[in-house]
């Protein structure tokens, strides 16, 4: 939507509209009203935050200075790097391949989709390749889909090499689980909650993984898993190297981080970097008496609203927000922690292949995925703090594209 020029443009932020805005009929508006955080939540944000137009920077284009072929990986790498398409690092996986390979701990902050993911996996299979006796790594993530990418990844770059990868994540057969566990798994990666269940049914013994890697670090204790990945490292007592990588370096958790890793390598790449400054952002004000819903339909009717991720405070919301959506006629997909893995998987697959308009979510979807081609950010309800608001609208505008977000508000 051209905000400079567009008639609804002009009433963004003081909108008022009883009726549905296609076919003239009252629309009982779906959850809350405006403004409403849900019981217990309470927004941080002043509103006047989240008006900002999108600031154009002339940013410096990474060079690298070495492609893999050039490198002393693994021949049989560095074949499926090229079969994948991968001909020179990323900045975050120049400046830490190297150092890993030699066995360094590592403290690694880049924004998602940098390429953090291939940045540890790399060296794990070169040395799985290189040294006679093979070892376990466990990949410590938050999410199910994250952990889902990590296994996609690795069994796409060791494709006929005889590597194996589980993963273990809520939403999947238990028994399937104790199967995977029966044998030799060169590659763990699995969410807190299912590999503590694990290890307290017996099935999973983590004493002999010499390699910890934790994805989304900041966003694992932020999420309250402090307790459950205090238990997975102890349990991982005779590692060798460990591994934090992140999208953000909060001061606060300094002190657990210095407590996990020995003489660190600290790569920092673009780390302050996270304010939204790159995209378009507004909010749209809705009085307690108006329809919040009959607004966000004539925005999601705008020209260019092509691809949608509308955040929602709460499952139960996420769900009749989809139904509401549905019924109007947009395709819709959701997605939350209470969906089978199956579903969740299908919901992000239509909204990546632009099957959908708009994906509904929990903050489930607001770090971790890789989610191209997002046209525009919307919350429904504010964000409970600042560092949620920029996670969210952070999944538009990437990879130098334009992005726009918008928040509903009192």
């Amino acid at each position: 939507m051209n905000m400079s020029n567009s008639r609804f443009a002009s009433k963004i932020r003081n909108y008022s509209r009883p009726r549905n805005p296609f076919n003239g009929q009252p629309i009982v508006t779906p959850g809350r009203t405006a403004g409403s955080q849900g019981r217990g939540k309470v927004s941080s944000i002043n509103p006047n935050q989240l008006i900002k137009r999108a600031i154009q920077r002339d940013e410096v284009e990474f060079v690298p200075g070495w492609s893999f072929d050039q490198t002393s990986l693994h021949a049989r790498l560095k074949k499926a790097l090229h079969q994948k398409g991968y001909t020179s690092p990323t900045e975050i996986q120049e400046k830490t391949i190297g150092t890993l390979i030699q066995g360094r701990d590592l403290l690694g902050v880049a924004k998602t989709g940098t390429g953090k993911t291939a940045a540890y996996l790399i060296p794990v299979i070169h040395r799985l390749l290189s040294e006679d006796r093979p070892f376990q790594s466990l990949i410590l993530v938050p999410t199910r889909e994250l952990a889902l990418q990590v296994e996609g990844e690795f069994n796409s770059l060791t494709k006929g090499m005889g590597f194996a990868a589980a993963c273990f994540v809520g939403g999947k057969s238990i028994s399937n689980d104790f199967r995977k566990l029966r044998m030799m798994n060169h590659l763990v990666v699995g969410t807190p909650g299912r590999l503590i269940d694990l290890m307290n049914r017996g099935a999973l013994r983590l004493n002999s993984f010499t390699l910890l890697v934790i994805d989304e670090f900041d966003r694992m204790l932020d999420m309250g898993f402090i307790q459950d990945v205090n238990r997975i490292v102890a349990a991982v007592q005779d590692r060798k190297q460990t591994l934090l990588f992140s999208a953000t370096l909060d001061k606060t958790q300094r002190k657990m981080i210095d407590e996990l890793l020995t003489n660190p390598v600290e790569v920092n790449i673009n780390c302050d970097d996270i304010s939204g400054d790159h995209i378009d952002q507004d909010i749209i004000r809705v009085g307690s008496t108006e329809d919040k819903f009959a607004v966000l339909l004539q925005l999601l009717q705008q020209e260019g609203f092509t691809r949608v991720l509308l955040f929602a405070d709460t499952k139960r919301m996420v769900e009749r927000m989809g139904k509401q959506l549905q019924r109007s006629g947009i395709r819709t997909e959701v997605i939350h922690g209470d969906k089978s893995q199956f579903m969740r998987e299908k919901a992000l697959n239509n909204f990546k292949k632009g099957q959908v308009q708009v994906l509904v979510a929990t903050d489930v979807a607001a770090r971790g995925l890789d989610i191209s081609d997002v046209t525009h950010v919307i919350n429904y309800q504010l964000p409970r703090d600042y560092e949620s608001y920029v996670h969210r609208i952070g999944r538009t505008g990437r990879a130098g594209k334009e992005g726009k977000a918008f928040t509903f508000v009192n």
